[in-house]
């Protein structure tokens, strides 16, 4: 079976098609990060008015690339940002009623966690390296991950984490289709505490990437002994909170603290920012290694706070695989990390190729394949831009 997915959450439009929920047979993808570099941030009007000018030309090509009719037209309705949705909702819906196919709604984040498991139709030069406990393999230095060879059925119970701009989110999966938020952030996501980061240190947006490889260029360049990390809080918050709302506080994060933490830090220190005379390359990006250093440990605490949760997450139960999906997914300091939290428990992880951890059309189209009778009349589906996992 044949499916033609769109994605229009945020500020990618994107449209694949997928066959039989895990090859992806074409796949185009268009950000509009150079449209919101200059406001720091996504600006929903700016990205509602790409999607309108591009998502023709870009499933125009996704179909074309494919080269034949599809069975079904599978498109993102949640969560994300409104005027967004709207355009990639309205669009898989008139398309869907003019090919005569069948319309199935997906939830933007169990998308996500559905990218181990898409491969290429046509195999590229990234295959990576096993990713598996039993690989015994916890050296991740292309931060690449690869396709889940076994049935996606045989990988639950899984437990599911998924981290991007807009989420951070443990998800219990007992069964393939079944879904339970355990935990997650109670404010900023991990994406978004990378970003207003960079921001605060002058790096620019988008500053995920630009965190990681500073933060992989600093670790590698200094010996282990000298490392001297900044204690930056790992984002723990206390039992009992109003905003836990019933979840244990052992597996959710917070990530206000950090960020005024690493605010008053540059306070205390204007030399930081304004002494650039040692300024050197890291990773690609001209910085003082005092700044690198703060990167680095601001870094190392989201990715601890993240392990600690995740190591607590599965003492729950007996798992078969940790999931991992999102965008910052593709952290490679993330991934080392988690490939010693599960190699630990022998539970494996599962992780996406680089190309498919952001917002694709792939991921949309893969995960409809097995949720295809999960929704009577999509033709009814209005955008839901808080829509919850598992909803």
């Amino acid at each position: 079976m044949n499916i033609l997915g769109i994605e229009t959450s945020c500020d990618e439009t994107a449209a694949a098609v997928v066959k039989d929920g895990r090859e992806v047979l074409s796949n185009v993808v268009y950000t509009q990060i150079p449209l919101h570099q200059p406001y720091g941030g996504v600006v929903p009007e700016v990205a509602s008015r790409a999607h309108v000018e591009k998502i023709g030309p870009v499933v125009g090509e996704a179909m074309r690339q494919f080269g034949s009719k599809v069975d079904a037209v599978a498109v993102t309705y949640g969560p994300g940002l409104a005027p967004a949705l709207i355009v990639g909702l309205n669009a898989a819906k008139g398309l869907a009623k003019s090919l005569g196919v069948p319309l199935i709604g997906i939830n933007h984040i169990e998308a996500h966690l559905h990218t181990p498991f898409l491969y290429d139709a046509v195999p590229d030069n990234t295959v990576p390296r096993a990713v598996s406990a039993a690989a015994g393999n916890s050296r991740l230095g292309d931060a690449a991950g690869e396709t889940h060879r076994g049935t996606v059925e045989s990988s639950f119970p899984a437990l599911g984490l998924a981290v991007s701009g807009g989420n951070t989110i443990w998800i219990d999966m007992p069964e393939l289709g079944q879904y339970e938020v355990i935990g997650e952030t109670l404010d900023d996501a991990a994406g978004e505490a990378f970003d207003k980061a960079a921001k605060l240190l002058g790096l620019g947006y988008p500053g995920g990437l630009k965190i990681d490889r500073i933060s992989a260029a600093y670790l590698a360049s200094t010996s282990t002994s000298d490392l001297n990390l900044i204690p930056f809080p790992k984002g723990r918050p206390r039992e009992g909170v109003t905003a836990l709302s019933g979840l244990s506080a052992d597996l959710c994060v917070s990530f206000s603290g950090l960020k005024t933490a690493l605010l008053r830090h540059v306070q205390q220190h204007p030399e930081l920012l304004s002494d650039t005379s040692d300024a050197r390359d890291f990773g690609g990006y001209t910085v003082t290694p005092a700044v690198a250093q703060v990167v680095a440990s601001y870094q190392e605490a989201i990715v601890q706070a993240i392990a600690d949760r995740t190591r607590t997450a599965l003492k729950r139960r007996a798992y078969k695989s940790l999931i991992l999906g999102g965008g910052v997914s593709l952290n490679s300091r993330i991934r080392a990390v988690l490939m010693e939290v599960s190699n630990a428990v022998h539970v494996p992880l599962l992780m996406a190729k680089p190309k498919y951890t952001g917002d694709n059309g792939a991921m949309i189209a893969g995960l409809a394949y097995y949720r295809r009778n999960h929704l009577e009349d999509a033709m009814t589906l209005d955008a839901s831009p808080s829509l919850q996992v598992g909803e």
